[in-house]
């Protein structure tokens, strides 16, 4: 895709987020790949009034070519393409029902969420849980990458998700299929549920793999 025309995309899925409450303030970062390198939200920047032509321009060693300062969470994104070299793309929301579900004790962390929709299965599929580390902490890479390689997709502890894609779509999709598989779960809290058996897992895994 033409670099212009990916910066222009980012500017509107994040506004879209923003003007949907996926985010809010100035919480959250996107990033995708271009032909020499990658672009990435600015730090400190409102999801929800970004310019395109001020957008982080990083290579592949972190470093900035072009834009405003990067978001103080480049290294998450960085890590996550590192580990998944197809990715095109990578969200991270503070969205409120993911931070919700990731502070609520007793959950599997190998495996955060029921899966109560065929969307969620066919997305996200299996999400761990990475433990709490401070903003900024730069153990949280490390810990990105030791789950990065298996999962496309995870919750950090107290913070929020985490979801690379094959293209800035299919990065933004999964996101919102989290988001909404957490709300589902949050309501059913304290009634008895059908998630998805096993079987109907597999069905679906080999009907519908996920890139």
């Amino acid at each position: 895709m033409i670099e212009t025309k990916l910066r222009e995309e980012i500017c509107l899925l994040a506004k879209s987020m923003y003007d949907r409450g996926l985010t809010h303030g100035s919480t959250g970062n996107i990033s995708a790949r271009c032909e020499d390198g990658w672009l990435l939200t600015p730090t400190g920047s409102n999801l929800g009034r970004l310019d395109p032509a001020r957008l982080s321009k990083l290579d592949w060693q972190g470093k900035l070519l072009s834009g405003d300062p990067p978001s103080k969470e480049s290294f998450l994104h960085l890590a996550m393409y590192e580990e998944r070299p197809k990715a095109g793309a990578v969200v991270h929301l503070h969205a409120t029902h993911s931070v919700a579900a990731s502070v609520i004790d007793g959950l599997d962390p190998c495996n955060l969420l029921p899966p109560l929709t065929a969307y969620y299965v066919m997305r996200v599929g299996t999400l761990p849980l990475v433990p709490y580390f401070a903003p900024g902490d730069m153990a949280l890479a490390d810990a990105v990458r030791g789950v990065a390689k298996k999962h496309h997709a995870m919750l950090l502890a107290n913070h929020g998700p985490v979801v690379a894609g094959t293209s800035l779509s299919a990065a933004a999709d999964a996101t919102e299929e989290l988001e909404a598989n957490a709300k589902l779960h949050l309501l059913l809290q304290g009634h008895r549920t059908r998630p998805l058996t096993p079987e109907q897992i597999a069905d679906l895994e080999r009907k519908f793999p996920r890139g």
